[in-house]
């Protein structure tokens, strides 16, 4: 069998990495009160955490949404009511996949109208035009007359980015959780820092939410 064009291939590799939604499964436990008295709160880090740039970016996108939600960041040297730890990670790995591809059976140059009589022969180009059947009377165009397209198989490999996002929300007294909340998504843009600001979005919308309940965002990416 004669390799595919490479422009067949890239169409497909193009395709299916040109999402314009991003779907995430919010996943949330909580035990928010219906009235909170004081919304302070202070984020507590890890060593790793504290140095990381990474995660300060990703602090900052988390201390956005929880304003937007009502929560206040302490002040320095005064006592917080809430405490709000912040992890993530990603990973990459490698998914291969066949896919039928429709192809010309005459582009490679077979059969009776391919490289040989066709391409050479009197109804190339004039009278009768490219196509056998135009330029006859009484003949239309018959988009089957050399047969239906032949399908082949081509082996498509391309690399599917698994994220996790997890945010836990604790009084600060005594470290008793009442919102914690994961976030899974999966897609080909490796970037984490470009789909990081829709995970903590989604980990927040119609915040505290259902109480033990998995709810499928799907999420419009600006591109």
């Amino acid at each position: 069998m004669k390799s595919l064009p490479l422009l067949t291939l890239t169409a497909i590799v193009s395709l299916t990495g040109c999402a314009s939604t991003l779907r995430a499964d919010v996943t949330t436990y909580h035990a928010w009160p219906a009235d909170v008295p004081d919304t302070s709160y202070v984020f507590e880090r890890t060593k790793a955490q504290d140095d990381s740039l990474e995660y300060r970016n990703t602090e900052n996108l988390v201390r956005s949404a929880v304003r937007n939600v009502g929560l206040t960041e302490a002040e320095a040297n005064k006592k917080p009511s809430l405490k709000i730890t912040v992890d993530f990670n990603q990973q990459i790995s490698d998914v291969r996949t066949i896919q039928p591809v429709a192809i010309d059976p005459y582009f490679y140059g077979g059969g009776f109208y391919g490289a040989g009589f066709y391409s050479r022969g009197p109804f190339r180009h004039g009278y009768y035009g490219s196509r056998f059947g135009y330029g006859f009377p009484g003949f239309g165009y018959d988009p089957y007359f050399y047969g239906p397209p032949a399908v082949a198989y081509q082996d498509v490999t391309y690399q599917v980015a698994r994220r996790q996002l997890h945010v836990l929300i604790s009084r600060y007294i005594d470290g008793k959780a009442v919102y914690d909340v994961k976030v899974n998504s999966q897609g080909q843009n490796p970037s984490l820092a470009t789909v990081m600001p829709y995970l903590v979005r989604s980990a927040f919308a119609d915040f505290p939410g259902k109480n033990g309940v998995t709810r499928t965002i799907d999420m419009k990416v600006d591109n």
